[in-house]
């Protein structure tokens, strides 16, 4: 008997969404303006649908009042807050393309950025406990201190003339967030309506950056077409209606949080809550409690995080139904704490990538436990995911391999980069996801391994690659490598070796202090050692298992391991 292929086609009666976020997004305000909205608890604010959809266009016609066109790029620097909620609309319905910046980065990150897809406004929060936003903009761009609002001509930053300031004191050189939801007339509002019209759904409208195996980020380019129906049918599978309340710790500059988080809202009239700027299990817990949310969003180190707490007892969670956890491989046994002490009995386990926009395979309401809880689901409506070989050939089914995804959700390809972008998409138009998977007889996958060289810690995809070539950086490194070792809170923490140049020395203290302010705090190693070679093939291939498996042995990680 032969073994079925490992191919799988999702098939659904519900027709992909033909129009543009804000089309979909001023349907829903018109047929839910009363219902709660947007709820976010550190600003003390609480807006029904009506409210958020007039601030949503106060502000698209303040960006249009700019001198902003459709097509420029405009990228936003915050943690999550309503203002970050307003321009991912409001950019969608003026045909910006919001460019999300991730907040850990740091000078370099930011600069690469901005450059790279030549954004013309960046909005960006003022700070947040040890980062000074507007202080790096302005190291960055010393210009703008003696610049009028919106004529900034940075040497480091060319494309660069607009700085909106979410929260204050009000920098020089900046307009105010606030200052621009008055800025727009009469004349761009007629412009929005008929941009409305105009603006197509294949239109690109997100640049999201993702780590590369190669150094620099990546600009996954998405459009209204590719996150709106993920949206949509991640909202589907967990049955959202205008009921629902949906509780968003998880950050917005991230699909998890604009897209599984937002976009299925919005397109189910549900509503959106966000218990703090950055994640706190404690204020999670409060959320969920004190606004009855029926589901729940996180990466396991953030379950685990509010069910270890010691005041999880206290909060009354019985309101909870759904939810999402992905990011990262689930352990089965905090997926049954979820169950049955959380009443998240209907909670989903999501895979993919920012690249498809983001989730492919999803486990569904009803599923056998054992599916829920090691499996990441089958595939999602309307898309295709199939498992290769080395050769590109499919494997069959109960066989691992490269799992592939196709259909709606693949991006447009990485900004400006065409190489990079036919390395990841064949001509088939499969995006090659660098994970390994197998297919089980029912088409549930299940992600057993990954190609590339990647690193989960907490969530937080880091390529070893890109911070090999920032601490190449330093005078006094010869070689460094980066990988993952096991690690009991994050699920994998950062590990460097480092080979010294001939007469000089250097300390853990010095590479940390290298790195800070430089690069994400995540991407900095936990664990640094100093030797004096590596374990190589006779081929000159660096065999970074080996490394991984001394420092295993080193640090007492055995039970890490093997969890």
């Amino acid at each position: 008997m032969t073994t079925a292929p490992s191919y799988a086609n999702g098939v659904s009666d519900k027709p992909l969404i033909g129009e543009t976020i804000g089309v979909v997004f001023d349907r829903t305000v018109a047929r839910h303006g009363d219902r709660p909205g947007l709820t976010v608890r550190q600003q003390d604010i609480r807006w029904s649908y009506k409210e958020l959809g007039e601030r949503v266009q106060a502000f698209a016609a303040g960006l249009l009042a700019l001198g902003l066109e459709p097509g420029d790029r405009v990228a936003i620097w915050s943690l999550n807050c309503a203002e970050w909620v307003i321009t991912q609309f409001a950019t969608a319905k003026a045909g910006l393309i919001l460019v999300n910046i991730n907040p850990a980065y740091r000078l370099s990150e930011l600069e690469y950025a901005l450059n790279k897809v030549g954004c013309r406004a960046l909005i960006t929060a003022t700070a947040f406990k040890t980062s000074d936003y507007i202080g790096m903009v302005n190291t960055l761009a010393p210009e703008l201190a003696a610049s009028a609002p919106g004529k900034l001509n940075a040497a480091k930053l060319p494309k660069l003339e607009t700085v909106i300031q979410i929260g204050g004191p009000k920098a020089p050189g900046t307009f105010a967030f606030d200052h621009v939801l008055r800025m727009g007339g009469a004349v761009q509002r007629a412009r929005l309506s008929e941009l409305g019209r105009s603006l197509q759904f294949d239109d690109s409208i997100n640049i999201q950056f993702t780590s590369g195996t190669t150094g620099a980020p990546k600009g996954a380019t998405l459009t209204h077409h590719n996150i709106l129906n993920n949206g949509y049918f991640i909202g589907e599978t967990m049955r959202y209606t205008d009921q629902d309340k949906v509780c968003i710790p998880v950050p917005l500059y991230h699909c998890f949080g604009m897209v599984i988080g937002n976009l299925a809202c919005i397109t189910h009239g549900s509503a959106m809550v966000f218990p703090g700027e950055g994640f706190d299990p404690l204020a999670t817990l409060q959320t969920v409690a004190e606004e009855r949310c029926t589901s729940l969003y996180g990466v396991p180190t953030m379950f685990i995080a509010e069910l270890e707490h010691p005041e999880f007892g206290k909060f009354d969670l019985s309101s909870l139904r759904t939810g999402v956890m992905a990011g990262a491989p689930c352990p089965i046994e905090v997926m049954r704490r979820c169950v049955e002490t959380m009443h998240l009995t209907e909670i989903t386990i999501a895979y993919g990538m920012t690249e498809t926009s983001p989730v492919s395979t999803q486990t569904a309401i009803g599923d056998p436990m054992e599916k829920q809880t090691s499996t990441v689901g089958r595939v999602h409506p309307h898309l295709e995911v199939k498992i290769v070989d080395g050769e590109g050939r499919i494997v069959p089914r109960g066989t691992s391999g490269e799992l592939c995804t196709r259909g709606y959700s693949v991006m447009l390809g990485y900004w400006d980069d065409p190489e990079r972008t036919a390395q990841a998409i064949d001509a088939g138009r499969w995006m090659h996801t660098g994970d390994l998977a197998t297919m089980d007889a029912d088409g549930y996958c299940n992600i057993v391994g990954r190609i590339k060289d990647l690193v989960i810690r907490g969530g937080e995809n880091v390529y070893p690659r890109e911070i090999e070539e920032f601490l190449y950086r330093h005078t006094k490194i010869q070689d460094v490598q980066v990988f993952g070792v096991p690690d009991e809170r994050y699920g994998e923490e950062l590990c460097a070796w480092i080979k010294i140049r001939a007469g000089e020395s250097l300390t853990v203290e010095e590479v940390r202090a290298f790195c800070q302010g430089q690069i994400a705090h995540y991407k900095i190693p936990r664990h640094v050692r100093f030797v004096e070679d590596f374990p190589m093939t006779v081929t000159g291939k660096m065999q970074k298992f080996l490394m991984r498996e001394k420092m295993v042995q080193e640090l007492g990680l055995h039970a890490a391991a093997t969890a």
